[in-house]
């Protein structure tokens, strides 16, 4: 039978990743990151993947990474979430990583794993599983065309780019030109990705490589957006077992308390279907359901949970100041990441042979 619950393991590894983000990606720290035009935290990146070694989680230890599974990724990526942290884990330590494995390219998992080099899968981001992923042309030995809303572009080293011969290239961040697009999750920066000649090296097969890479990233995905509801749930009855009106606390009313419990309840029922996204791909069994199903879930409660935040923090959640703002963003842009929880849902009835009437 499956264990969802965290193992001794994995808590010591959330603690571990918590005190790190304590440290390095505090609330004010990440507002004025985000104002500054480099968004992304390098230092917060190096202590996570050079000191803790986390960009390898995925990666097997033959290849120089920690050969952990789905599992563990899903617990940083919690914590992630948690602190809406400005770095690539998702899009490097995870779907570039998992695009490298399905081609069997030691050279380049070997420079992931490390965290020196940072990867990003050049799809756009909305792009669900089993989607036709948009390619470039392959002439004369040379890559030409564009892909838009290609996340963590601008801070990648390597970009992994399908072709429409049917295979995935390699190419180095200074052979293309990265213009930013604005994006409403400031943490997590879009950009377009150009090629006008650019040479690259074929990696393997893009078709199976971005479906695993897409698939992966729907799943853990989920796990990010459980990071993201349980700081809005906690900071939300935090603030109103403080804050007093009518010389009582305001979390003491009863038509507060009714919408805080069934926030809670959705939030426990993301968290088995993050965990039961996470183990089934560690195991295998019944991934595509199971990745579907967490999806159709874990964005309208994210969303929920962060809304619900900004307006029971009343005048402070909406300000620049306060953090509530960078949850509500991070969750409304993560509820189209992967596809959309319509796009899984329709994937999930096709899985479970219950069509449309």
């Amino acid at each position: 039978m499956t264990d969802l619950l965290y193992s001794e393991e994995e808590e010591a590894l959330r603690a571990a990743v918590r005190d790190l983000l304590t440290d390095h990606c505090d609330a004010p720290g990440v507002i004025a990151r985000t104002e500054s035009g480099t968004p992304h935290d390098r230092a917060a990146w190096k202590a996570l993947a050079d000191g803790m070694g986390l960009a390898g989680l995925l990666v097997p230890e033959e290849h120089g990474g920690q050969g952990a599974s789905h599992r563990e990724a899903a617990v940083v990526l919690e914590e992630l979430g948690r602190a809406v942290a400005p770095v690539p884990y998702l899009t490097s330590a995870v779907v570039a990583t998992e695009a490298l494995l399905a081609c069997d390219d030691a050279e380049l998992l070997g420079q992931l794993a490390s965290g020196r080099t940072i990867g990003a899968l050049a799809v756009g981001l909305h792009t669900a599983p089993g989607a036709a992923p948009r390619t470039v042309r392959l002439e004369n030995g040379t890559l030409h065309g564009e892909v838009t809303a290609v996340a963590d572009a601008a801070v990648a080293d390597v970009l992994l780019v399908p072709a429409d011969d049917g295979g995935l290239y390699a190419v180095t961040a200074d052979a293309v030109t990265v213009t930013p697009q604005v994006s409403l999750d400031l943490t997590r920066p879009l950009a377009t990705v150009t090629l006008a000649g650019a040479a690259g090296r074929r990696v393997g097969d893009a078709g199976p490589a971005v479906r695993r890479a897409l698939r992966a990233a729907a799943g853990l995905l989920a796990s990010e957006q459980l990071g993201v509801a349980e700081w809005a749930l906690t900071e939300t009855v935090r603030y109103l077992k403080e804050r007093k009106q009518f010389n009582r606390p305001v979390g003491g009313f009863q038509a507060l308390k009714h919408r805080l419990a069934q926030l809670w309840l959705e939030v426990v029922n993301l968290r088995a279907a993050a965990r039961a996204a996470a183990d089934a791909l560690a195991s295998g069994e019944d991934t595509d359901l199971t990745v579907a199903v967490a999806q159709a879930y874990a964005a309208p409660v994210a969303v929920r949970a962060t809304e619900e935040a900004v307006q029971l923090h009343g005048g402070i959640g909406m300000t620049w100041e306060h953090p509530a703002h960078l949850y509500l963003k991070r969750a409304k842009a993560d509820s189209i990441a992967y596809g959309t929880a319509g796009a899984h849902r329709e994937a999930l009835a096709g899985l479970a042979d219950l069509q449309a009437p």
